[in-house]
């Protein structure tokens, strides 16, 4: 019977505090607002020959680099069919319907995501983990899940299998 790994990382230092807004049910669209948003992941593969699934302080020191970059940021989604987000050298300006926002360009993270929800920031956090811990030549991993927590349990996961999505792995 095939074994099979992981390791965990949820720590209180995993955590950034963001401003956003989504959309739902078609055309209404939130008020702006935060949250202390906390992040765990779990990270599934084979043992390598240091016998184990990925080094504790890799995967540690990507994911603060990672929630250190969205701290104390406006979280905007780039892919929104009626979000508009139109950047210029020192600020941000966001429409949706008649409402109106600007934003200064250093206090905006722009995403390539649909929505700002849970789900997709913890699939943004995902693809930049992988991407990062494969820039230092981490192999091996078969499967992840990102938990994002927007307010004490209530948490969007993205889960990741590698014989689903081989072109992300």
């Amino acid at each position: 019977m095939p074994e099979n790994f992981s390791v965990r990382l949820n720590k209180d230092y995993f955590i950034f505090s963001a401003a956003h807004f989504i959309t739902y049910d078609g055309n209404h669209c939130e008020r702006l607002h935060g949250h202390n948003y906390r992040v765990s992941v779990d990270v599934r593969g084979p043992l390598d020959e240091n016998r184990y699934v990925v080094d504790f302080i890799a995967l540690r020191d990507e994911l603060v680099q990672i929630t250190t970059d969205l701290d104390h940021q406006m979280l905007l989604p780039t892919s929104h069919p009626t979000i508009k987000v139109e950047e210029s050298e020192k600020s941000v300006e966001v429409t949706f319907e008649d409402r109106r926002w600007v934003f200064p360009r250093e206090d905006c993270k722009l995403l390539p995501v649909s929505n700002t929800t849970t789900e997709l920031l913890a699939k943004f956090i995902g693809e930049k983990l992988l991407e990062r811990l494969r820039d230092r030549n981490v192999a091996g991993i078969r499967g992840m899940a990102v938990s994002v927590d927007e307010n004490e349990g209530q948490w969007g996961i993205w889960d990741w299998n590698s014989s689903i999505s081989p072109e992300a792995g």
